[in-house]
């Protein structure tokens, strides 16, 4: 126990006179903790990381955990005890925050942990999930150094621990330590206890730095550290402003900067400031407000010159120790559109589980690729990702919830996106559903109802830090319940990406379809024929407004458009096998990791309504309306990296798509047909080729990353073929290299190799190779080159499809013997000409019509 009176030896004299002494040496690494008395927040401070966000508060100068549960903890991140041999000192304050009977009969403890250590290797690893050497003193009031003992009843004469300091110190003994923790009364300097232990392992001080509450609520204040075991890396505050993600598109920036949960008295505002003509000086243009739930400021800027790279910094004035404001700036740079650049480059991911945070490997990798774009297709954050689980409710602590999952994300990323435009698209988990149905918005009990399970004004904050550097929404009109929506499109070098949303209007299939008994996805009835009877009037994939706006999108090819892109967050095939007598997704997590060569023998082609290949006519009205721009398709979720080609009334009728591999696969499926595919290439595996997926829906399959045992490590990461895709849109060549990396491959050496069956390379056109009924004469174009043609039926009046040509000379292919209206030139200027009443004719007929297209 802590009681008054215990015997002081010499060395803890000593040691009290030297932390106590104000005219000691500073040592290396010297730190103190300073947190304003004027300020309430949720947030701590640039130099710290706290677990669980909603479980630490600042205030009147103090900090107060005031959740008592397991491993409460907050790291320092500017100060990590390195390798090096040396002392080590450390003191805090500390108290219960409750000091009532209830608080007293808690079995916890608070304290310090040194040498945190991840798996990883990385100190933003550690600060989430590291594990290091426990010291401090429980509620019982015993002291304790590694991991205190079961607690016994609180003593009569024992102290209230309401205000008591303790002091930690480590000095080299040979090749171990000897720790020893002192607990003293700060206001009379009186000496409440100490114990020692001379076995530690050097090993043991060498990582992260914390405080912590165990099943506990103290508070903190005037926690020091030195020592010349302490390494200092100021480089390494978060905050306050976390990251930021922007858009570039037709002249508009768009730009969120992400901030953490400040408090009321603090700046409510953040500043954009660029620096332009090489001037030194810094010009604020733009100053946003940060919403109050999903704690972004975002900017939007017309008339962007985008013909060279601009620096830019994102200012904010936070409020200091001494409760005066200082300037924290966040800096990154606006690059020059690449409108001349042969390749744009798009770097994909999807599914970022936290196995291997903070993802030091694909972040450098990637890095390597240098991307133009980045594209984050959905499941940015897990339920389960930081640990601790997830809170529902209350609103306000469900949004710090989510925030300090999201804050992970960016913490990997921020480095990849402050430089280059980034697109993210949330997705099921990402607003905690294990599927979604969005059903146009309604609100639901259950997410197998159709609908959001958590509040609109949730759904709303999780889309606002995902979505809102995005350009404004096609049709911002929002759905059920006042939810938002993001579908829009980017024009960024000449690539034009439409960014749907295939979920917030996808049908329930547990509500369309009763007699299937669908739960979650997959139907328990085995007499239901998911290629019969599955395809229901009504079963709704992207919905109307969806379709408008890419019939639309596919038509515009302005702003010198020459490649259509379509991202979503899943493909339109359900490209998956599972055991026979499996009834649902549940079994894959447990499923064997197959070796080279080995092929499972009882697979069938899963029928699994989360994917797009439900429902089929909502997919295939969406697919006709991408292969009208000749788009190529870019998604993911799946865990399955793949390229397949789709077909709507035959194989190879329609656009390309590649699902890109989850980056840490937290649920792995493959693809193990029990039959090779019909046209299969010579010497290609067997899963390739053409097939019917569990729907019924065409698809050609070219390559898959199926788990293999690749012999990296970790296994439970590596085996579960995780990565990323790449994809390079050659302008002069019109042509589409898809690639699909593993996560520990170095592109940059000569012998990296991608997953098998990888780099794909295609035509532009062959995201239209439907094969024609009749042909147009050449259009022979002066005048102007790489001319935008558009084939219009004029039965019909729809448009048959849009595309810019390179060179001059293109000869149309139609489906249908008619008669067609041809628009050639520069859509949106005086440069175009409208041929009407043009007929088809047979491929063997050879006709030319010149047009020439009038200069200014």
């Amino acid at each position: 126990m802590l009681r008054r009176g215990t015997r002081i030896d010499v060395f803890v004299i000593f040691i009290l006179a030297f932390l106590c002494c104000p005219s000691a040496t500073i040592t290396a690494g010297q730190f103190r903790s300073a947190w304003p008395k004027g300020i309430e927040r949720v947030w701590i401070g640039p130099e710290y990381w706290s677990n669980r966000l909603q479980d630490w508060r600042i205030r009147q100068g103090r900090l107060e955990c005031v959740i008592s549960g397991h491993d409460r903890n907050v790291h320092l991140l500017t100060r990590q005890l390195g390798k090096q041999k040396g002392d080590l000192r450390i003191s805090a304050r500390l108290g219960r925050l409750q000091n009532n009977e209830e608080s007293k009969s808690v079995n916890g403890w608070a304290g310090f942990r040194i040498g945190a250590k991840g798996r990883f290797n990385d100190y933003r690893d550690s600060a989430v999930r590291g594990r290091g050497m426990n010291v401090g003193v429980t509620t019982a009031g015993e002291l304790f150094i590694g991991w205190p003992e079961t607690n016994k009843a609180q003593g009569a004469d024992a102290l209230a621990l309401d205000d008591i300091e303790l002091h930690l110190t480590a000095e080299p003994t040979g090749e171990n330590y000897k720790l020893t923790i002192t607990a003293n009364d700060p206001k009379t300097g009186e000496l409440l206890g100490s114990i020692s232990r001379d076995d530690i392992s050097a090993n043991d001080l060498v990582g992260n730095l914390a405080l912590v509450c165990n099943y506990a609520q103290f508070w903190f204040r005037d926690w020091k550290i030195s020592g010349s075991k302490v390494e200092t890396h100021n480089d390494r505050i978060f905050g306050p402003v976390l990251f930021s993600q922007y858009t570039l598109s037709k002249g508009v920036l768009k730009m969120t900067a992400q901030m953490p949960p400040i408090g009321e008295k603090d700046s409510q505002s953040v500043r954009l400031q660029v620096r332009k003509n090489s001037s030194n000086n810094w010009n604020t243009i733009s100053e946003a407000k940060i919403d109050k739930l999903a704690r972004t400021a975002t900017f939007r800027i017309e008339k962007w010159d985008a013909s060279y790279d601009t620096p830019y910094r994102l200012a904010y004035a936070l409020i200091g120790p001494d409760d005066k404001p200082k300037d924290y700036y966040f800096r990154g740079t606006i690059r020059r559109e690449p409108v001349n650049k042969e390749t744009i480059v798009v770097a994909a991911f999807t599914g970022n589980g936290d196995m291997g945070f903070p993802g030091n490997d694909i972040v450098r990798y990637v890095k390597l690729q240098k991307p133009d774009v980045l594209v984050f297709t959905g499941d940015q954050i897990y339920e389960s990702i930081g640990g601790y689980g997830y809170q529902r409710s209350p609103l306000e602590t469900a949004c710090l919830s989510y925030l300090r999952k999201w804050y992970l994300f960016g913490w990997v990323y921020r480095d990849l996106m402050r430089d280059r435009p980034s697109i993210c698209l949330p997705d099921d988990h990402d607003i905690y559903q294990a599927n979604l149905w969005g059903a146009g918005g309604r609100a639901a009990k259950t997410m197998d109802d159709g609908g959001y399970v958590m509040p609109p004004e949730w759904v709303n904050m999780v889309e606002r830090t995902q979505t809102s550097h995005l350009p404004d929404p096609y049709d911002p009109r929002p759905v059920e319940q006042g939810i938002g929506v993001y579908y829009t499109s980017i024009n960024y070098g000449g690539v034009s990406f439409a960014i749907i949303e295939d979920r917030k209007f996808k049908s329930s299939p547990t509500v369309m379809l009763p007699k299937a008994k669908v739960i979650n996805g997959w139907a328990q009835n085995p007499s239901f024929d998911a290629t019969k009877e599955a395809d229901v009037p009504g079963a709704v994939l992207l919905g109307d407004r969806q379709l408008k706006f890419l019939r639309n999108w596919s038509a515009d090819w302005g702003d010198g458009v020459w490649m259509k892109v379509v991202l979503s967050q899943t493909i339109f095939s359900n490209l998956a096998t599972l055991p026979r007598k499996a009834l649902n997704s549940r079994i894959m997590p447990r499923l064997k990791i197959t070796r080279p060569g080995e092929y499972p023998k009882d697979d069938v082609r899963a029928t699994d309504m989360d994917s797009n290949g439900w429902p089929q006519t909502g997919r295939n009205k969406a697919l006709r309306q991408m292969r009208r721009g000749f788009a190529f398709h870019i998604a993911g979720d799946q865990h399955l990296g793949s390229t397949i080609q789709y077909g709507i009334d035959d194989w190879n009728d329609a656009g390309f798509a590649l699902c890109v591999p989850s980056i840490a696969n937290m649920w792995p499926r493959r693809w193990f047909p029990p039959m090779p595919g019909g046209n299969r290439k010579p010497g290609s595996p067997k899963y390739t080729g053409d097939y019917l997926d569990g729907f019924g829906n065409h698809m050609t399959v070219y390559a898959v990353a199926n788990p293999i045992i690749s012999g990296y490590k970790p296994i439970n990461l590596y085996a579960r073929a995780p990565g990323y895709g790449i994809v390079k849109f050659n302008r002069n060549q019109r042509t589409i290299t898809i690639e699909c990396w593993p996560r520990w491959q170095d592109p940059s050496k000569p012998d990296a190799k991608q997953y098998i069956g990888w780099p794909i390379t295609i035509k532009q056109t062959d995201n239209y190779a439907r094969k024609a009924a009749a042909w147009l004469p050449t259009i022979k174009v002066s005048g102007i080159t790489d001319p935008v043609i558009q084939v219009i039926d004029e039965q019909n009046r729809e448009i048959v499809y849009t595309l810019r040509i390179k060179g001059t000379s293109f000869r149309p292919k139609v489906f249908k013997d008619g008669t067609y209206t041809v628009k050639v030139g520069e859509p949106d200027t005086a440069k175009m000409k409208i041929l009407q009443g043009v007929r088809s004719i047979a491929l063997d007929e050879n006709q030319t019509v010149e047009v020439k297209i009038p200069g200014k």
